[in-house]
């Protein structure tokens, strides 16, 4: 294989993206197009950066972490919160030193938002109105977080097809912007002299049959509770954390909460996780279709189309067989 520094010669930039929805087979295709292309994984989903939410976010075992390098997993406490500011700086920083080092970045995930900060570029947002963020948190605690989703639906109905309607921090900034601005998020951004091509990548898609993935995924989460996604949650929440936290916004821990609370069965929690998790699917569908640039591949054959990628990206980025 040629080096990463003759692609630079040659003008083009040795940057992979790897995106779909859960459960397609990203992480074990950029296991293996790392290992095929001296290549390093810049995470790229939203909570696995929080230490110790590792099955529910599917995060990629330490064996797969000790054969590839992974960078931006475990940088965050549960406490803490992640901004697609923060991750596309920090993405950036993982991404030059892979590259300073004569190694392939391969970014990887699902978190649509934060690419597009990482790969296009996005606006600063406005600061936060106090007074403003302060009613909308009072009706948050007398309303629900239903009653704030469906005013977001309401008033900034893009950015709502994309958030849970317990993501309450999401919620509650896209409101924010809304009644600071008098524009939705995506008008906001899109009115701004930022977000115009900063990083070229190859940018490749994995898809699947809807049936197909909805099967996936229900076989996703019932291995995450034969591996003790229960036993991980409980430990959890006995360690003081709060079920509110940022890092609880992974689906499968607030359902997984419930059971610990004795609220729900454990099978309950299972299918209430399988639920969620497809809807959150075709949200991320609906928002990769609308990225440019993706090339996308059927994921059914992991051999086939873990050829094809190759091919494809050693075409793109002019990389060899020696």
């Amino acid at each position: 294989m040629g080096s990463i520094g003759s692609a630079l010669i040659r003008g083009v930039p040795p940057l992979v993206a790897l995106v779909g929805a859960t459960a397609t087979g990203k992480s074990a295709l950029g296991l293996a197009l790392a290992a095929a292309l001296d290549g390093e994984i810049v995470n790229a989903d939203a909570l696995q950066v929080y230490r110790g939410f590792d099955l529910g976010t599917a995060k990629p075992t330490r064996e797969e972490q000790a054969r590839v390098r992974h960078h931006l997993l475990d940088i965050l406490e549960p406490q803490q919160r992640f901004s697609a500011g923060e991750f596309a700086r920090r993405a950036a920083a993982a991404i030059a030193d892979i590259r300073g080092r004569g190694r392939l970045p391969i970014v990887v995930g699902g978190s649509g938002f934060y690419l597009r900060a990482l790969l296009e570029g996005i606006a600063p947002l406005p600061a936060a109105d106090p007074a403003i963020r302060a009613a909308l948190r009072q009706r948050l605690t007398a309303a629900g977080p239903e009653a704030l989703a469906a005013e977001l639906r309401s008033l900034d109905p893009e950015t709502a097809a994309r958030l849970s309607p317990r993501d309450t921090q999401r919620v509650l900034r896209a409101l924010e912007v809304v009644h600071t601005t008098g524009r939705p998020l995506p008008r906001w951004i899109a009115e701004q002299p930022f977000g115009r091509a900063r990083v070229a990548a190859t940018r490749v898609g994995l898809t699947l049959p809807r049936a197909v993935l909805y099967d996936r995924i229900g076989v996703r989460v019932r291995g995450m509770r034969e591996r003790g996604l229960a036993a991980e949650v409980e430990g959890l929440l006995a360690s003081g954390l709060d079920p509110g936290l940022p890092a609880f916004q992974a689906i499968g821990y607030r359902q997984f909460a419930r059971h610990a609370r004795g609220e729900w069965t454990l099978e309950r929690a299972v299918e209430e996780t399988i639920r969620a998790t497809r809807r959150f699917a075709k949200r991320q569908e609906t928002w990769f279709r609308k990225e440019p640039g993706v090339t996308w591949f059927d994921a059914r054959d992991e051999e086939a189309v873990r050829t094809a990628v190759l091919a494809h990206i050693r075409r793109s980025v002019s990389l060899e067989d020696s």
